[in-house]
């Protein structure tokens, strides 16, 4: 039995995190927490009633009942509170991002080498129906050499909690690229095979920071404040180089005007073309001589967060293969830090 203390109860909590550990009967969710002790209590009354309720994730690290712990606070927070648990001996699963700049990211992955203790973020996109065929396609060699492709996550106006830790730099790491960019350029460059990158060039924007105006739902999310800060991107635009000569373009937006939100990785490869969308997948191919479009559609129940969570716990009690490496959060803290400085500086920045 995992007995786990979830840290951080509001939305993403309350959505994604508490539904798929309540129904694994795997898990005993033994402590909530969160500084706002209204957000723990519901979460106890609603989906745990035998929880301890903390109001400090350090009163909960020091609880005998908990040997694993989840992570949904700020992300400022994030490296923060998954190396004094990793360092107390708990497994750790984290939303993502990693953390907010490189060298937390490091200290992230050097607490789980030392404690031997399991570190794993949230991929969900990795755990689709579509993008499991995908991977398999790819690896089969039935697309060929991947060598190029774009991805991107586009809204027309959805901001989250403005105002708040959402857009503050210094909570969040930055606007859309850390918030959705994640996302998508995880997804593609699992799909491509983990290529090691080389260098990133881009541009980033804030348009939008005046505007009230939505057309999501996700501008419900976080937490607003009308006298707050904004000081992160709207927009982000670019690309990353990789050692093995592939390309990836990237762009990503909270506020664009665009038809309508979407989300997309489209990578080319020398047999095959693939192109992930939010309903299923197509492949692009030619077959005797004959140019061949094939769609991959979603399964009924396609929930990448309860899958990426239920692996988690797969790694913890029957000793399955994890699907994420600490290096690779590393990495991706290291792309997205990086183009951040070449929008800032207006250069390519080598990793």
């Amino acid at each position: 039995m995992v007995k786990i203390g979830l840290i951080g109860n509001g939305g993403m909590c309350k959505a994604a995190h508490a539904p798929a550990y309540r129904d694994d009967p795997r898990v005993e969710v033994t402590a909530v927490c969160d500084i706002i002790e209204e957000r723990a209590v519901y979460l106890r009354e609603n989906y745990f009633p035998n929880a301890k309720v903390y109001t400090d994730y350090r009163e909960l690290l020091r609880d005998p009942e908990v040997n694993a712990v989840d992570i949904c606070t700020p992300n400022d927070l994030h490296s923060e509170i998954a190396v004094a648990a990793l360092n107390a001996g708990m497994d750790v699963f984290c939303e993502k991002p990693d953390a907010v700049d490189v060298e937390k990211a490091m200290e992230m992955r050097q607490a789980a080498e030392k404690s031997g203790k399991l570190l794993m973020v949230m991929r969900n996109n990795r755990f689709t129906s579509a993008s499991r065929y995908l991977k398999s396609f790819i690896e089969d060699g039935r697309a060929g050499e991947i060598y190029c492709g774009r991805c991107g996550w586009l809204r027309r106006r959805g901001i989250p909690g403005k105002g708040g830790w959402f857009t503050t730099k210094a909570r969040s790491g930055g606007g859309p690229l850390i918030d959705l960019g994640v996302h998508m350029i995880d997804l593609a460059i699992w799909l491509m095979g983990n290529p090691k990158p080389f260098a990133v060039s881009a541009n980033t924007y804030r348009k939008f920071s005046d505007s009230n105006v939505s057309d999501s739902v996700n501008s419900d999310f976080g937490d607003k404040n009308a006298e707050g800060t904004f000081d992160v991107e709207d927009l982000a635009m670019g690309m990353i180089r990789f050692e093995n000569g592939a390309v990836l373009q990237i762009e990503f937006s909270w506020a664009s005007n665009i038809k309508k939100e979407r989300r997309f990785v489209e990578l080319r490869g020398t047999k095959a073309g693939i192109n992930w969308q939010d309903k299923g997948a197509e492949i692009y191919t030619e077959e005797n001589g004959r140019l061949l479009d094939t769609e991959i559609l979603p399964a009924r129940e396609d929930n990448g967060h309860l899958n990426n969570i239920r692996n988690f716990i797969d790694v913890l009690t029957n000793g399955a293969e994890p699907c994420y490496r600490p290096e690779q959060g590393v990495d991706m803290i290291k792309i997205l830090c990086a183009i951040y400085e070449s929008a800032q500086t207006g250069r390519e920045v080598l990793l």
